[in-house]
């Protein structure tokens, strides 16, 4: 039973490497670069940005459904072909009313890959794997990240353009070595009892989206405009958030499985809340280290919270993370839209945005107190 642990583990990377890492938030470090060419003016990136997270609201909300619905493998292959549509589409320069929809789109499939891939997984391995299987799943974030940021700068030399086909390029690669690893179980499976009430985990991960906004949305630009480095700084400041990300899930996954998830979740949080304080400072090294604790923290919460739901709820983890992934996901849009408004409201003051972060991390860690 061991001897699959590996592959269905990195197979779930996969399908987490291309529905956050690369669909998501590979357009970070594009956001400066969509500005510098002219496709859209900052009000309308950060726009965009908040359109990816609008959409994993609905793939947050349909994927037990559609897992139920044609089984996880199939349901995992239409999130890797959403993801992968919609990059190819970004390609043309048609603005934001072109850019959009297929924004929207990138978030539905990584809101379907997300929500169905961790759980999936955790069903398949031994239960004295889960901890760690969770903590490669999600660290498939981090790893995507990490490639979209090196990939994109050498790209971006040749136009924004360039930069969408080289992460429609390495999307398909993921797909094609993931699909046949996929589990094949029905997916989306309905709970065999009541999903039970953990209103700390909920509210916790919750405000922890909310908080990461600012790092999801706006890091690369705080580098590449706000403390005028240029763009392939942005990419490289995203690139060390992917890094601090994969550490922060590998780590995350296995501490949770000695300290507890709960008790995890309550240490991450509080690097998020050091990260943000960092970002906030006027001296841009310091921003290096922010990055990688943001990437640690901000990403890495959910390995730890993926174990606390499996902990809190047993059979029944799947369905609660689930919800927990809906409550993060509709947090996580709303503040998105509401730093979009702040960001063109005060002028692009991203000093503004990452205060307001601060305020929501600070508040996590006060959730997680709770049972």
């Amino acid at each position: 039973m061991n001897r699959g642990f590996l592959p269905l583990a990195l197979a779930g990377a996969a399908a987490t490497c291309v529905g956050i890492g690369l669909a998501r938030f590979a357009f970070v470090p594009l956001f400066p670069a969509l500005v510098k060419a002219g496709w859209v003016t900052g009000a309308e990136a950060g726009l965009l940005g908040a359109a990816a997270l609008a959409g994993y609201v609905g793939g947050a909300m349909g994927a037990q459904a559609l897992g139920r619905r044609i089984g996880t493998r199939p349901a995992l292959a239409l999130g890797m072909a959403g993801a992968l549509v919609s990059l190819l589409a970004s390609a043309l320069p048609g603005g934001l009313a072109w850019l959009l929809p297929w924004r929207l789109l990138a978030g539905l499939a990584g809101g379907v890959l997300m929500s169905l891939a961790g759980p999936a997984i955790q069903r398949a391995v031994p239960p004295e794997r889960r901890g760690a299987a969770s903590g490669i799943v999600v660290s498939g974030v981090g790893g995507g990240i990490a490639l979209g940021a090196a990939l994109l700068p050498p790209l971006l030399a040749w136009g924004p353009s360039a930069g969408w086909l080289g992460l429609a390029a390495l999307t398909a690669l993921l797909w094609a070595f993931a699909q046949p690893r996929f589990p094949a179980d029905p997916g989306g499976q309905a709970a065999p009892g009541p999903v039970p009430r953990v209103p700390g985990l909920m509210l916790a991960y919750a405000l922890s989206g909310a908080g990461m906004v600012p790092h999801m949305v706006y890091l690369a630009d705080l580098a590449a405009r706000g403390f005028g480095l240029g763009v392939f700084a942005g990419s490289g400041m995203w690139l060390v958030f992917g890094l601090g990300a994969l550490c922060g899930t590998l780590l995350g996954g296995r501490l949770a499985d000695r300290l507890g998830g709960a008790r995890a979740a309550r240490l991450w949080l509080a690097v998020q809340v050091a990260a943000l304080a960092l970002a906030l400072l006027p001296w841009w090294p310091v921003l290096i280290l922010a990055a990688a604790l943001g990437g640690f923290a901000g990403v890495g919460v959910s390995a730890v919270t993926l174990a606390w739901a499996r902990e809190a709820a047993g059979s029944a983890a799947g369905g609660l993370w689930v919800k927990a992934t809906i409550a993060y996901a509709l947090a996580q849009a709303g503040a998105a839209f509401a730093l979009a408004a702040v960001f063109g409201w005060s002028g692009e003051s991203h000093a503004l945005v990452f205060a307001l972060g601060l305020l929501l991390s600070g508040l996590a860690i006060l959730a997680a107190r709770r049972p």
